[in-house]
């Protein structure tokens, strides 16, 4: 048995932030039904068409969901929501600031009629406040929450490569279900979960707060280096390729200056032999590992690297994360089924194999909106009405 077997969730999501959270949820087995616009569905079904059709954002995000297509401004759309959440333990939206409550499914609206649902609400800024009505992209947030600021090189800024305020947002919304889940098993009552993309983003960026509380002056850009610790980031070795490595203190220093650089006499060097120094040298430092390093490929590099026991990586590209051997020996891919397809997927993190999780496939638009309707009492020419009137 999955760990959510026997929860229903039904979701009025798009983009990535909730469908992100609901699929954690699938993948412990939870029924999810996800309520789609009649035709194009979730606009993040057409963000691109870079598998086999399917937009990558989708694929990511939307696997062991059922889609319902149903127009909820028709007339008969609240009904077919009242059926629905009857049966349903969790409703999670991420919809435009205030569209939930004006369609009557905010949890005040709806907590006298279903006691025992959670209402998870994920939205940019949260349901107050001065920013509750602007729009929040996952770049927005980023640069709002001051992650730009610290992400970069010195002279320009730089986003995080995926969207990390969207995943931020969907595993707080995540593990806030799960809680009031444990929660409702004691008290019998679901509640509201207010999930904000800036508060989660806030939460994250809580180290270089500190770093600059009270004025101090915040953590530099530093690239792919770390902003205050050095030799720490990736360096160029003789073939060409970047090696990422990172020293913690002046022990590995010492070890480094003398295996893998092989000049023991460096680490005893006045400019060099504190981490402060290194760091304001950067580029001198920098200067002699990458000579040092020119003589050298990567992989020798590396070698080194290793039987220093010194922490390193290589500088991957999409392609080697693909074919990383690590994932293959730990047998972390398997494959999902999609309306094009099967196309391979991640095992979650944490689950042991696929025996444990749910992998099951990615939706078409309105897949399986007969099936629902039909389980909710809704007669054949009920539906056949509701299709006619282009409500599902």
């Amino acid at each position: 048995m999955k760990p959510l077997e026997g929860i229903t969730v039904v979701t009025l999501e798009h983009a990535i932030a909730a469908p992100f959270c609901s699929r954690q949820l699938a993948d412990q087995g939870a029924r999810v039904i996800k309520v789609e616009r009649p035709g194009s569905g979730d606009f993040a079904r057409g963000y691109d068409s870079r598998v086999n059709g399917l937009s990558s954002h989708f694929t990511w995000t939307n696997r062991s969901k059922e889609s319902l297509a149903l127009d909820l401004k028709h007339a008969r759309a609240g009904e077919i929501m009242d059926k629905l959440l009857g049966g349903a333990d969790v409703l999670v939206q991420n919809l435009a600031p205030g569209a939930a409550a004006r369609m009557g499914l905010s949890f005040e609206a709806l907590h006298e009629k279903y006691p025992r649902l959670i209402v998870c609400d994920i939205s940019g800024y949260g349901d107050s406040g001065p920013y509750r009505d602007k729009k929040a992209y996952d770049l927005l947030i980023q640069s709002e929450a001051g992650f730009l600021s610290v992400t970069g090189s010195p002279d320009e800024p730089a986003k995080a490569g995926c969207s990390i305020a969207d995943i931020a947002a969907g595993m707080y919304a995540y593990t806030n279900i799960l809680t009031a889940l444990l929660q409702r098993s004691r008290t019998g009552l679901g509640r509201r979960i207010d999930v904000s993309m800036l508060e989660s983003m806030a939460e994250w960026m809580s180290f270089p707060m500190y770093y600059a509380y009270d004025g101090a002056a915040p953590p530099p850009r530093a690239g792919a280096s770390h902003a205050t610790i050095y030799p720490y980031g990736p360096f160029v070795a003789g073939d060409g390729k970047s090696v990422m490595l990172g020293l913690q203190n002046e022990r590995e220093w010492a070890v480094f200056c003398e295996q893998v650089l092989q000049q023991p006499a460096l680490a005893k060097d006045a400019r060099f032999d504190a981490n402060a120094k290194r760091s304001a040298a950067r580029a001198e430092v920098k200067a002699l590992i990458e000579t040092a390093f020119g003589k050298l490929s990567a992989a020798q590099v590396i070698e080194r690297l290793e039987a220093a026991g010194i922490a390193n990586a290589q500088v991957n590209t999409m392609a080697d994360l693909w074919a990383h051997p690590q994932l293959a020996a730990r047998q972390r891919w398997t494959e999902v089924s999609t309306p094009v397809g099967p196309v391979p997927a991640l095992l979650p993190p944490g689950a042991p194999d696929e025996a444990h999780v749910r992998m099951d496939a990615i939706p078409a638009v309105g897949q399986h909106s007969e099936a629902i309707l039909r389980e909710l009492g809704l007669s054949a020419a009920d539906i056949e009405h509701l299709k006619n009137d282009k409500a599902i």
